[in-house]
């Protein structure tokens, strides 16, 4: 039986076992736990379970049209080839949340809103046998006029209502403020759909026990995922087990459950025994989510020694006529820079295109690419090094709602990337560093990220012998979940860091706070933090004494002037602890956000206008670090995310049918070894006791936020070419210099 021991967020952290228990695990830059198992190929990816049982393969036939009604579907021809077993034609089947704000997931009803939407599936012995199987199905369509082009519905943009955050935020009188302003700008920044374009596709396995379902899958938010599948077939959650211990990689794309889910769950039942169904690459981008493309426009005024009075920043972006998720642009410029008066509006127009839900920092990723470049541009006008522009805008409390800052390390951040990089011997004029048909630019921007935290539980047990084992169904998706609850509870319990075991993603587990918006570690942490509270507690009873009075360290339990085997208290029996953690008043009462600063340095051909990323520096202000070595890679994929942004990431839509034509890894270009330069990460020592009982904050997507201006702000300093559409590839610095000539 469990003992439970409950965390709420009340108030701020001071000192705690963290800090004192003198482990040594928690911080260091350790190597993950799972990674040999990686590399091995021992651990099992959603594709990769139950090798060896009998089991069905499933694949997916979409609609090749991109809006339209199913008038008729045939599966008899593919029902004649030999090994097919069986076609899943329930619309039931065609639901799917691929966000977690979607709860309720709409079924086509015989219509078709994108291009590449799932219509059946076809069953089959083999993999082989079910694709060319899915190829004789037919399918009768009625074609409808689609929009498929956003630029072109954009004055039909309407308010969707509050989703990720409010769609209008506004203070002050922006219109006044702005028309009185000394200096203005006045710029659209456009931004394309982008794919996440993880590794592992998407995939599933459903296997049935009597009316009980087990679904392997790659998902990021297993306790979320069961209600979400359980609501698709219309069964009862407790009916319905996910087990996902491994993610090749989500980037938000893995959220919510994918189509693939649901038709193999209703054809394992169909066919008796377990059903694999895995998205092909062309099928993950046809047919999984998208980042919303965006068109925003940016106005700020401000007073000639460089004081912003006004600032707004409207945003227009596209998504399914059923769905009215958008793209947060304006979430970081809510908060970043000062300004009396303020706007900050979301729009969402109707497009007959892919899904648009959440990628690597919804939001922060594509507005801040806009937002930064907007504020370069406004300091060149104003005369001002970017840098000290920004300073002079350094609001002391959250200018939006007056809250406090629960930390805020930006000032910081800048002036110790521009010390390490070199800002101060940085061209001073665009086009005046030239080394033989390279033009040099060297470019900044800042970075923000807004703190989240989400309930979590985690069950923690101390063993007899001393290992200690940690249970939630919190998932790992590449970014060391595994590795840093093993540090949280080694260090907490005084314990080598091989002697805890972590299990994740499974559904059975306590309900973790699965991994996106960068609370994965935060969060689940806080429940193993608030689990282990429980076990010294109950350690410290067992010896008569306050927990403050108990340390744990080598195996040990010390109290007083005696030290003995945490083993010999524990006794025969284990001590087991769930940790439930809850957000509480200091989210309502501190304003909690990440802080950064990108640097970056560039070479652009004078005669292809080819942009090559020399050197890229971030420094970051995320409180305490868990893990060194995990969080400056998180870094380094945030860092090469944003290259891709500012460059060669773009869905290219055809604007006659909806199709996504660049739809694999060959053609949809994110970057590869050959782009990226030298990469470095700077942390700066913080602690942030309003955050999380850890004193830490998200660092995974802060990453992101701001590198392509950071890129393009380098090109522009090496060019002398603003780009407002992006990504700014060859062409475009091309015909801006074509259009300065």
């Amino acid at each position: 039986m469990s003992l439970s021991h409950d965390y709420k967020m009340d108030k701020p952290v001071g000192e705690t076992r963290l800090d004192r228990n003198g482990q040594n695990v928690i911080g260091r830059a350790l190597t993950r736990f799972e990674g040999p198992l990686k590399v091995s190929g021992t651990a099992k990816y959603a594709y990769e379970q139950l090798i060896g049982k009998m089991v069905a393969y499933g694949y997916l036939v979409t609609a090749p049209i991109g809006a339209g009604r199913i008038k008729r579907i045939d599966p008899l021809p593919a029902l004649s080839l030999k090994g097919v077993l069986h076609v899943v034609t329930d619309e039931r089947a065609a639901r799917g949340a691929a966000d977690p704000s979607d709860s309720k997931p709409a079924a086509i009803k015989g219509e078709v809103s994108y291009h590449g939407q799932p219509v059946c599936m076809v069953v089959a012995e083999s993999f082989e046998v079910a694709r060319d199987a899915a190829r004789l199905v037919e399918v009768e369509y009625e074609v409808e006029a689609g929009r498929y082009d956003l630029a072109t519905v954009a004055d039909e943009a309407y308010d969707p209502g509050e989703q990720q955050m409010p769609s209008t935020v506004e203070k002050g009188d922006f219109d006044k403020a702005f028309a009185a302003a000394e200096v203005q700008l006045d710029a659209t920044y456009t931004t394309p759909s982008q794919n996440s374009s993880a590794m592992e596709p998407h995939a599933s396995i459903a296997d049935w026990n009597g009316d009980e379902l087990t679904v392997y899958g790659s998902y990021q938010l297993v306790s979320t995922n069961v209600g979400q599948l359980a609501a698709a077939l219309g069964i009862s959650k407790s009916k319905v087990r996910i087990v996902s211990p491994y993610v090749g990689g989500g980037f938000g794309s893995k959220l919510g459950i994918a189509p693939e889910a649901v038709f193999a769950a209703l054809a394992a039942r169909e066919v008796g025994r377990p059903v694999k169904a895995v998205l092909t690459r062309q099928q993950v981008y046809q047919t999984t989510v998208r980042r919303a493309d965006t068109i925003q426009r940016l106005r700020i005024g401000a007073t000639r020694d460089g004081r912003i009075t006004a600032i707004a920043h409207e945003t227009v972006s596209g998504n399914l006529p059923e769905q009215n998720v958008f793209e947060p642009a304006g979430i970081s410029t809510v908060f970043l820079y000062a300004g009396d008066n303020r706007r900050v509006t979301h729009r969402k127009a109707d497009v007959n295109i892919l899904l648009a839900a959440s990628m690597r920092a919804p939001g922060e990723a594509v507005g801040m690419l806009a937002l930064e470049n907007a504020i370069d541009e406004m300091a060149e006008k104003l005369g001002l090094d970017p840098i000290e522009f920004r300073k002079r805008n350094e609001p002391a409390e959250d200018p939006q709602d007056g809250l406090p800052f629960s930390s805020r390390r930006l000032v910081e951040c800048m002036d110790k990337g521009a010390e390490l990089f070199g800002w101060a011997d940085r061209p001073k004029a665009p086009m005046s560093r030239r080394e033989g048909e390279w033009h040099i630019g060297i470019g900044m921007s800042a970075a923000s990220r807004k703190n989240m935290l989400q309930p979590s539980s985690a069950r923690v047990t101390l063993a007899p012998d001393g290992t200690a084992l940690v249970e939630t169904d919190m998932t790992d998706i590449g970014t060391g979940t595994y590795t840093i609850l093993q540090q949280i509870a080694a260090e907490m319990l005084g314990l080598p860091r091989e002697s805890v075991v972590v299990k994740l993603g499974d559904s059975a587990l306590p309900q973790g706070a699965g991994s996106g918006g960068s609370w994965g570690a935060n969060s689940a942490g806080s429940s193993v933090f608030a689990a282990c509270e429980g076990i010294v507690a109950e350690i410290a009873r067992r010896l008569d004494l306050a927990p403050d009075d108990v340390t744990l360290k080598d195996g040990t339990v010390i109290a007083g002037n005696r030290q003995r085997p945490v083993s010999e208290i524990v006794g025969k029996a284990p001590i087991a602890v769930i940790g439930n953690f809850k957000p509480g008043k200091m989210a309502k009462e501190t304003h909690q956000a990440s802080y950064g600063a990108h640097f970056c340095e560039v070479a652009v051909n004078a005669v292809t206008g080819e942009t090559r990323v020399r050197r890229l520096l971030t420094v970051a202000a995320a409180g305490r670090i868990l893990n060194e070595k995990t969080a400056r890679s998180q870094c380094y994929g945030g860092q090469i995310f944003g290259i891709g942004g500012a460059l060669t990431e773009e869905l290219i839509v055809d604007t006659r049918t909806g199709l996504l034509v660049n739809h694999d890894l060959a053609e949809y270009h994110v970057p590869v070894n050959a782009d990226i330069g030298r990469l470095e990460v700077v942390f700066v020592d913080e602690r942030d006791p309003a955050a999380s009982p850890l004193a830490a904050k998200g660092i995974g997507e802060l990453a992101i936020s701001g590198v392509g201006a950071a890129v393009t702000n380098a090109i522009y300093n090496a060019t002398g070419v603003r780009v407002r559409d992006y990504p700014m590839t060859l062409d475009k610095v091309l015909a801006g210099w074509a259009k300065r000539n």
